[in-house]
């Protein structure tokens, strides 16, 4: 088995578009939720979304490079790029077959809605553009990449709901892991327009705090009203260790564990056992104690129901001496495909950085979060040991444990 180095990472997120602006928002508690007139006008229940800024799609590809990509899978290919510069992997580098590429992505809503709307106009399927079967499928964002990035080995999309992006990492790590690749590009990405997000926002689970958007994303705090949706890009580049400190690459961090496991039980609502086996199933694959990890980045998106589920499963493992616990959804929103890569992503900023960011909004602990070690200041010491959960619809969890320089 060998270990697995994190060696680049890249982040376009409503935070920011680069791990230094993404960092500085983390550390000083920065919301990046915002109110959308539009959703407003729509008739949303709740307007409240994340928003990217300073993210232009035409400073990144050319308008015929962008002819099969939606707006997403723009921010992952500026994503992976970036994390690529970082890794200092050049394109000659990864154009081989020991070299992957795994995204998770569970829609691509815009893309189809697009090509309808585009036959209603003109009459005639013909007349729709050949760009819109590739944007309109879900593994969009591979296909694409590996075309503009030319990598020749494992290229796949992995959809699991909220847990796409951890489970992109965690695969990708395996078949490092395994021998089966020497590197992978892995990642997450996610849809940030109002289209991708009718039928969600109807099934109530947004907040509606409108009058506080900073505020209305609320993990484990006891007035949480719901989540607030988001999304953008988050890419990492993996490598076997032993090749990465060859080559003279900076070694950002490791993924020591990778832990997964499905409820079994109800398709919107999460078990109290779950999670905690993909956290156990980490931790063994890691051959880590649950006393060893010093930080737990959560899933909790600041619904009554899911937070309080992933606090038990927590406790479960960790009984009441639990780790730092902090959710960044209360800055970012939830950025549900993307969210378990984006995780990874953050974690390693604040590594990097030297500091462990807060649960915004934390105020009022209820009766489960209140045996959980919150941290409601930045912290200005960096993790050493952390552990990312991600959960999605159906019941899927994914768990990662990192380990970094001390």
């Amino acid at each position: 088995m060998h270990k697995v180095a994190i060696t680049g990472i890249g982040i376009v997120s409503c935070l920011g578009c680069d791990p230094e602006t993404v960092g500085a928002a983390l550390r000083a508690g920065r919301s990046g939720i915002v109110v959308d007139e539009e959703r407003r006008r729509r008739g949303f229940r709740s307007p409240l979304t994340g928003v990217i800024r300073d993210f232009d799609p035409a400073r990144v590809l050319s308008k015929k490079q962008r002819k099969t990509m939606p707006d997403f899978a723009v921010q992952a290919y500026a994503a992976a790029r970036d994390a690529l510069a970082m890794a200092g992997l050049g394109g000659d580098d990864i154009a081989n077959d020991r070299t992957g590429l795994i995204f998770g992505c569970d829609s691509t809503c815009i893309a189809a809605i697009e090509q309808v709307e585009l036959l209603r106009e003109r009459g005639e399927t013909m007349l729709i553009g050949s760009g819109q079967v590739f944007r309109s499928m879900n593994s969009t964002v591979t296909m694409n990449l590996n075309t503009l990035l030319r990598t020749r080995g494992a290229c796949w999309t992995l959809s699991s709901a909220c847990s796409s992006g951890g489970h992109a990492v965690g695969q990708a790590a395996d078949l490092i892991a395994f021998g089966r690749q020497d590197r992978v590009i892995c990642g997450g990405a996610q849809e940030i327009n109002w289209e991708s997000m009718c039928s969600f926002d109807g099934l109530g689970a947004f907040s509606t705090r409108v009058d506080a958007p900073a505020a209305a994303s609320r993990p484990f705090d006891a007035r949480r009203d719901g989540l607030v949706p988001s999304g953008g890009a988050a890419a990492l580049v993996l490598e076997r260790y032993d090749l990465a400190a060859a080559r003279g690459a900076e070694i950002l961090g490791e993924v020591a564990g990778y832990g997964f496991s499905s409820d079994g039980e109800h398709i919107s609502v999460p078990s109290r056992d779950g999670l905690r086996r993909a956290m156990a199933m980490a931790l063994d694959n890691a051959a880590m104690t649950p006393a060893e990890i010093d930080y737990l980045c959560a899933h909790a998106t600041s619904t009554p129901a899911g937070d309080t589920a992933e606090t038990q499963n927590i406790l479960a493992v960790f009984g009441d001496k639990t780790p730092l616990v902090s959710s960044l959804k209360a800055m970012t929103g939830h950025e549900l495909w993307m969210s378990g890569a984006a995780q990874v992503v953050y974690t390693t900023i604040m590594a990097r950085q030297g500091f462990i960011a807060r649960n915004l909004n934390f105020g009022e602990p209820d009766e489960w979060s209140a045996r959980l070690r919150i941290v409601t200041e930045t912290i200005n010491r960096p993790p050493t040991t952390a552990l990312c959960n991600s959960a999605g619809f159906g019941g899927t969890n994914a768990s990662l444990v990192l380990r970094f320089p001390r």
